[in-house]
């Protein structure tokens, strides 16, 4: 898990859709460990705090770019995985907005943020409170 974290790290992912990634699935999830890394980790980026805020809703506003719009799409119904998969309607969609090189990062970062919410919640793993 360590050696895909590095990996990412050489990939042209831009830090905001890695971040939009990593929240909404550890939200689906119900991953508290990884919410609040990855918000304050968002936060330190430039992300905004109020489309942290939203990002639950995000179909809601119109504060995400289709593109964004599109990862998040891609984010929930991979992670819902047994639900119906990726569908075939999102996949195409993603493959008119990404080159594949890209298409396959975003895959697999949503699939590397499963498995870090996986671990986290399995060994029980908490944030630290904020003082």
């Amino acid at each position: 898990m360590l050696a895909l974290d590095t990996y990412f790290q050489t990939t042209t992912l831009t830090k905001t859709h890695k971040e939009l990634i990593k929240i909404r699935a550890s939200q689906v999830n119900g991953c508290a460990y990884c919410i609040n890394m990855h918000t304050k980790d968002a936060r330190k980026n430039g992300e905004t705090e109020q489309r942290i805020y939203l990002l639950n809703a995000w179909r809601e506003t119109s504060f995400f770019t289709p593109e964004e719009q599109c990862i998040l799409e891609m984010t929930e119904e991979i992670t819902l995985i047994s639900k119906a998969g990726l569908s075939e309607n999102t996949y195409q969609k993603a493959a008119a907005l990404f080159q594949p090189e890209y298409l396959a990062q975003l895959i697999m970062c949503i699939v590397a943020i499963n498995a870090w919410n996986r671990i986290a919640i399995a060994t029980r793993m908490e944030p630290a409170a904020d003082h």
